[in-house]
């Protein structure tokens, strides 16, 4: 019986034990996808207690909480102490078998608090004693954490209309470890099915552009550019989507001005058929303009948002409320990706669904869109969300090596609230190197080390290096 994640934790053969141990573990890591609040980078934020660091806003954990039916109250309310709050996690981490969230737990504890414990309630003062204690220190601070993961880039998610003043305060200073770039998230420009849409294009982004009036596709084209050139100027090159499902539904301009026209003043919603014209002219502008500036472009689809509407009244969307949806979104990618390149202005693109039967298509996908000007111009993502888990991430892995080519891969991002979320980096590295070390153990690779150590540093950092070229 092995020990309980030792230093050989998912490492099957001394392949993978060499690929991890020389290789993997030595390499920075570039975190091309979270969710960080710059603000706690730029005041280097000092947290009071475990809890606040780990419970803050941490959706994977409130679940798991919720799961254990542990009120709402003592999840994301106030209605009891800090520290009560992590007796309950701790109460309700012991039955997590099998749930990732139980080994990036124990990684938390053993990588920042040196602590071997295996976290129940029964130890859960001892563990929490433990961890206050280390947060007194420096470098638990948001940029100690940082240095200490040896995070060389990370790429906040910021809205179109935002005002990146805690970017410009961190450049300003100029004493963060990594580079902080932020990332142009265009939900908000998109969502026009969503309420609230012609109130943020009318003052948020109409506001934050210049410009006093927003009534047709062309002034939100006109506004996007502004906005798109001023997150240029504070260093940004990568941009996100996150959508329902793909869809490419085509129309002409004076049918995108009426639908723009109708839902901005406020007569009602859009058909679907109008919310899907309008979202493909606006990824079509999109694609186009980041081709043009030479940025990537992200595509996150098939997340089923906010399913319990009492929730969502309450504690307002990304709490924890979400599922994986299904849709058959392979028509209208292709069709998307196609008429971009055809277009001359496909950018660098990386392609995730929450649904994990979508791997083949996109993986499959991959090989139609290439370009000289970069090893895999456009890229499945890492396994992604209620995926990123041991299952998840070798069904990812083994569909992207099967079908296209897993060396140009580049890995994984953080996608999470928290610093001390860089673990995750070292689980999904683990799984890379078991998955890589099994194929060479059963003789489908050559055990040629200097090849295969090279790979696993490319997958874990260099690829990303080169991807980006931030």
């Amino acid at each position: 019986m092995k020990a309980f994640m030792d230093e050989d934790f998912l490492l099957q053969t001394d392949t993978a034990r060499h690929l991890y141990h020389e290789h993997a573990a030595l390499m920075p890591i570039y975190d091309y996808h979270c969710h960080i609040n710059p603000r706690e980078i730029a005041e280097n934020r000092e947290f009071r207690n475990i809890a606040q660091a780990w419970l803050g806003s941490d959706t994977y954990k409130w679940r798991l909480l919720r799961s254990n039916g542990v009120d709402e109250g003592c999840v994301s309310g106030s209605d009891v102490s800090s520290r009560e709050k992590f007796q309950y996690f701790a109460e309700s981490l012991s039955r997590a078998i099998g749930n990732p969230l139980y080994h990036w737990t124990h990684l938390e504890l053993k990588r920042y608090f040196d602590c071997d414990l295996v976290l129940n309630g029964e130890n859960a003062e001892k563990i929490w004693d433990i961890c206050n204690e280390r947060l007194l220190s420096a470098e638990m601070r948001a940029q100690g954490i940082i240095k200490q993961s040896n995070v060389q880039v990370i790429c906040t998610t910021d809205d179109p209309a935002s005002d990146l003043k805690w970017h410009k305060k961190i450049q300003q200073e100029g004493t963060c470890p990594a580079k902080v770039l932020p990332t142009f998230r265009a939900d908000s420009l998109l969502n026009i099915e969503v309420d609230g849409w012609d109130t943020y294009m009318r003052y948020e982004l109409g506001e934050s552009a210049g410009m006093d009036d927003i009534s047709t596709m062309q002034d939100i084209r006109d506004a996007v550019v502004k906005r798109l050139d001023y997150f240029a100027s504070q260093g940004c090159q990568i941009a996100d989507q996150s959508l329902p499902y793909m869809a490419y539904v085509p129309a002409r301009e004076f049918e995108l001005d009426d639908v723009v026209g109708k839902v901005i003043n406020g007569k009602g919603q859009p058909s679907k058929e109008a919310m899907e014209q309008y979202k493909t002219a606006m990824l079509m502008f999109l694609g186009e303009e980041y081709a043009r500036r030479g940025w990537t472009m992200q595509l996150h689809y098939s997340a089923l948002r906010d399913t319990n509407s009492t929730r969502l009244a309450s504690l307002g969307t990304d709490s924890g409320f979400d599922a994986v949806d299904t849709h058959n979104c392979a028509p209208g990618l292709a069709k998307f990706l196609d008429a971009l390149d055809k277009a001359g202005c496909l950018p660098k693109t990386i392609i995730c669904s929450l649904n994990p039967a979508d791997n083949i298509v996109i993986a499959s996908l991959l090989p139609s869109f290439t370009g000289s000007e970069v090893l895999g111009k456009v890229q499945q993502g890492a396994a992604w969300w209620f995926n990123n888990n041991k299952a998840g991430i070798e069904a990812q892995l083994a569909t992207l090596a099967s079908v296209s080519v897993l060396g140009n891969t580049i890995g994984a991002p953080t996608d999470s609230r928290s610093l001390l979320s860089y673990s995750r980096h070292e689980y999904y590295r683990r799984i890379l190197c078991n998955f890589i070390g099994n194929m060479v153990e059963n003789g489908e690779y050559p055990a040629d080390m200097k090849t295969l150590g090279k790979l696993v540093e490319d997958i874990s950092y260099n690829n990303a290096c080169r991807y980006f070229a931030f």
